[in-house]
Parts: structure tokens; C-alpha cells; sequence
């Protein structure tokens, strides 16, 4: 009788070579996750530790905890808001402005070629924390959508947050009152 972890090809090499990201899982599942709004919470630890980049009068720049590219950051604004309409007319300028400079910073510290700007309103399209508006800055270069995403669902970062973060922050220009 045939082992069924040989039946079944466990452990039997294939040719594929395979990246492990066990911490992802506590993504997966929720892990840490409160009722209480990471994008509120963010604001109150230390720019390191909340992976901020720049933080204006009533909004701040972070990098995304699960980027999509290296250098994919957030605008948010401080005030716990949902839709982008409800913002106030100062809000709405720091959000534009913060985004302008956020793709000004990321191409000179990278090179980045292109830019996906975005902002998912609600759970139906998509939005990941629905409460609280944010805008993704995501950086783009040509190739960067390769097999790994497509037959592996796997995203190859080539630089830690932490080391991400503070390449950003050291380029940002102050954000004057």
C-alpha cells in the first residue's frame, strides 16, 4: 500500500520553489484586530512604530501594513470620517496635497514609474477598513506585476517597512500650517 502522504504528493519535490509567509496568516485570521480603529490609534504611537511618513494638520501619510509594492503608503485623515464627502473643505485639500507629495516623494526615493491612486468607499467595493477613509498612494514599474502574484499569489517586497519608512520620511518636505 502507497504512503498516502506519497499518494498525494506531500512533501514530494516538484520543481517549485516556494516562499513561506507564516505571519500572514495572522492577517488572515484577524489576529489583533479590535473594535477599535487602527486608523485612529495609529496616530498616537511614534512615527517608527505606526510606520507614519508625514503627518499634517489634519492628516498624515503611513505606509500600508500589507502593501500592495514597496512604498505603498496611505493619506488618512485623523478625524474618524467613512466618505470622502463628509470631509470638510480643509480636510479634502491636505488629503490632495499629502497624495501629490506622497507620489513626489516615492519617485525620488525609487524610481517609481506610475501610480495607482485610490480610494475604496464602503465594504461593497472593497474597502478593507470601512470606517475611516483612506487614499493608497500603491507605486508602479514597469514589470512589477510578474508570475509571482498571478500563479502564486505571492507579493515579492524587496525592502523592510521599517527601511521603507524611513527612506520616505527622511525625503518628505515639511508640510507647512
Amino acid at each position: 500500500m502507497t504512503d498516502p502522504a506519497e499518494q498525494h504528493g506531500v512533501g514530494v519535490p516538484d520543481g517549485w520553489q516556494r516562499l513561506w509567509m507564516p505571519e500572514r496568516m495572522a492577517y488572515i485570521q484577524g489576529e489583533g484586530k479590535t473594535d477599535e480603529c487602527a486608523f485612529c490609534r495609529i496616530p498616537a504611537m511614534s512615527d517608527e512604530d505606526g510606520l507614519i511618513v508625514a503627518r499634517g494638520v489634519t492628516s498624515y501619510a503611513v505606509l500600508n501594513l500589507y502593501p500592495y509594492n514597496s512604498g505603498h503608503l496611505m493619506v488618512v485623515p485623523y478625524r474618524h470620517v467613512a466618505d470622502y464627502t463628509d470631509l470638510t473643505a480643509e480636510e479634502t485639500v491636505e488629503v490632495a496635497e499629502m497624495t501629490r507629495t506622497s507620489m513626489r516623494v516615492v519617485r525620488e526615493v525609487s524610481g517609481a514609474q506610475g501610480f495607482n491612486l485610490g480610494m475604496n468607499q464602503g465594504v461593497v467595493a472593497g474597502a478593507g477598513i470601512a470606517a475611516h477613509l483612506h487614499q493608497h498612494v500603491v507605486p508602479r514599474w514597469g514589470g512589477d506585476t510578474n508570475f509571482m502574484p498571478v500563479v502564486a499569489r505571492t507579493k515579492v517586497l524587496p525592502q523592510l517597512l521599517r527601511e521603507t519608512r524611513d527612506l520616505l520620511a527622511a525625503a518628505w518636505p515639511l508640510i507647512a500650517d
